[in-house]
């Protein structure tokens, strides 16, 4: 299979293992100019986060979400982390936390990661605008799944897609 049919996801396992493998990130090995590639990684992702997350408004909340962003921020263990939040009335009421997409760098790590609020760890190798377009479905995954646990912590009700029109089905 030639670089350009290998699937995104697929690359993305290789980079991470060969990056554990080298000792680096992004071909570097200081802690520093690796925050560095997280840096840039966080900003090219945004956009990405940001779609999908409103896509998930639009689609299953009936655009009654808040989507909230961090920005780049030091963790207490010397990392670094930004997160993209979306939250809604239901899920406020029933008590359980907002979907969030997490570009995270923990102080202790040799690499970033990706989670959610419930779904935890995919490598972030982001370093340039086609790598963040790349992670789309990843980021559609992570959501998603997000979702999915949220309504069994809670319920169906949560979703506010499913109560609008209880008698009306979905076309398939």
């Amino acid at each position: 299979m030639s670089q350009s049919t290998i699937p995104a996801y697929i690359t993305s396992l290789i980079r991470h293992f060969e990056d554990l493998r080298d000792g680096t990130h992004g071909g570097s090995a200081s802690r520093k100019d690796k925050e560095a590639h997280f840096e840039k990684a966080v900003h090219l992702l945004a956009p990405v986060a940001r779609q999908v997350l409103n896509e998930m408004n639009a689609s299953l909340l009936l655009d009654t979400g808040r989507l909230t962003e961090s920005g780049l921020r030091r963790t207490p263990d010397g990392g670094l982390n930004a997160s993209w939040a979306l939250s809604w009335s239901e899920q406020r009421a029933a008590g359980i936390e907002p979907i969030v997409l997490q570009a995270y760098f923990a102080g202790g790590f040799h690499h970033p990661h990706l989670r959610g609020t419930t779904v935890h760890d995919w490598p972030l190798n982001v370093f340039s605008d086609e790598d963040a377009a790349a992670q789309l479905s990843i980021l559609r995954a992570i959501a998603s799944s997000d979702l999915h646990n949220l309504v069994y912590r809670s319920d169906y009700r949560i979703v506010p897609a499913v109560t609008a029109n209880p008698a009306t089905p979905l076309d398939h």
